[in-house]
């Protein structure tokens, strides 16, 4: 979606930064903010939550293209390529960026996660009033500087996205784009995954692999992959580099460190692989997704420390 110049020339654009959620992969974050339009897609390692409070955003996601206006709420996976690439003058969206340990233990419609895991959005329409307020309240409680506050407002935004278990959603595309891709797990299964998402979210910078996590979890190694494959749709060494790609993303961008420096302090244990990986994703490589991160942007708004993440 190509906007004229005069518009371009008035928007601020998304960068991530120290504190953005392509940094802090395993952290659950919340926002409530004005956003900012993307010049080129991004991923993070977390499940996205959005609720539009007023006006609308416009979507690029794998495969489909999303419009959300006010009142709408979605849940999708980070960690494919998505773009928010137009909003309307006066959007204003809320939510949260959810690590797969929290993800996991959502006790959501038996075809929600894998669904989502394959690049589906799920799309809730009929919210209420009180989801404007609510939010914002969640947002301030986890910024408070206050442990209990911060907890009561993640165990609210958990129990409200379970009461999607109760109400009218969609899942897009349809089910007939993600034929045979998805497929519902048992309850001891995802407490196998979050005990596996859990290691690796506190080790994933370190030089690990399917064995150590599989260990950590008291799992034979190749049950261990099997599952976290079944409900993730990914391998786990898959979802460890997701990790350090998304930690390496925002380094780029902002320049900290040559790429090897990246490379290395992200946890990959060469440049090659740094490159490869890096090219899989995002379809170009590190050095040339630095280059599309720092040109010129028209009037790029700053992010001040402890602001809010983007989408």
């Amino acid at each position: 979606m190509d906007l004229p110049e005069s518009k371009m020339q008035e928007r601020s654009y998304y960068q991530p930064t120290a504190n953005s959620v392509e940094n802090l992969p395993t952290v659950l974050q919340t926002f409530h903010n004005t956003p900012r339009v993307m010049l080129s897609p991004h991923w993070h390692a977390q499940v996205e939550v959005n609720f539009i409070v007023q006006g609308w955003v416009h979507y690029r996601m794998a495969g489909y293209e999303l419009r959300l206006a006010a009142g709408d709420m979605v849940l999708f996976w980070g960690g494919l390529p998505h773009q928010m690439d137009d909003a309307s003058d006066d959007a204003i969206y809320a939510g949260a960026h959810l690590p797969l340990v929290h993800f996991f233990r959502l006790r959501l419609p038996e075809e929600v996660p894998a669904r989502l895991m394959a690049g589906a959005t799920l799309l809730i329409r009929e919210t209420d009033s009180s989801d404007g307020a609510n939010f914002a309240r969640w947002n301030g409680y986890t910024r408070s500087g206050d442990m209990v506050r911060a907890q009561h407002a993640v165990s609210e935004l958990l129990l409200r996205l379970e009461r999607v278990r109760f109400e009218p959603y969609a899942l897009l595309p349809s089910l007939d784009a993600h034929a045979g891709q998805a497929s519902a797990a048992d309850p001891q299964a995802l407490r196998h995954v979050r005990n596996l998402c859990d290691f690796i979210a506190d080790n994933f910078l370190d030089d690990i692999d399917s064995a150590d996590i599989a260990a950590a979890a008291d799992l034979h190694p190749k049950y261990a992959m099997s599952l976290f494959k079944k409900c993730t749709g990914m391998t786990l060494n898959d979802y460890v580099s997701l990790l350090r790609l998304s930690y390496a993303q925002a380094r780029l961008i902002s320049g900290d460190g040559n790429i090897l420096r990246v490379a290395m302090e992200s946890g990959f244990g060469s440049l090659s692989g740094f490159n490869k990986s890096f090219r899989k994703i995002a379809g170009m490589s590190p050095s040339d997704f630095r280059r599309s991160g720092q040109g010129e942007r028209p009037i790029l708004a700053p992010v001040e420390p402890g602001a809010a993440p983007q989408a």
